[in-house]
């Protein structure tokens, strides 16, 4: 087998709504319109080539689920996300990354990457 990628990553939230509005709001992702009903709530979003399937279920304890967004600027980001008022983390840096982490409305953990 040869992975093509990543197509899409599945996130519990206990809020739907508030989970799109801020992951579109804030993040940037757009909202895809063509999520069957499955009989649970959730959304689909897109984020470049990659979605995230919201679901409408029980959140795991911290770092039990998490993704990362990768991208072009961590410093300008953080600027942006704190002017929100959101808590991020000041930038880490890594062997092969820059890193900040912020929370979803559900404290779902967001890794923010910028390669170097």
């Amino acid at each position: 087998m040869q992975p093509l990628g990543i197509h899409h990553v599945a996130v519990n939230v206990d809020d739907v709504d508030r989970a799109v509005a801020f992951y579109t709001d804030v993040l940037g992702f757009t909202r895809r319109t063509d999520r069957p009903d499955f009989g649970i709530g959730g959304a689909w979003l897109q984020a470049g080539d990659q979605q995230v399937h919201l679901l409408a279920a029980p959140v795991p304890p911290a770092l039990g689920q998490h993704l990362a967004v990768l991208v072009d600027d961590l410093d300008a980001v953080v600027t942006e996300l704190r002017a929100r008022g959101l808590d991020v983390r000041d930038p880490a840096e890594l062997p092969a990354s820059r890193q900040s982490v912020v929370a979803d409305p559900s404290g779902n953990v967001i890794e923010l990457h910028q390669r170097r």
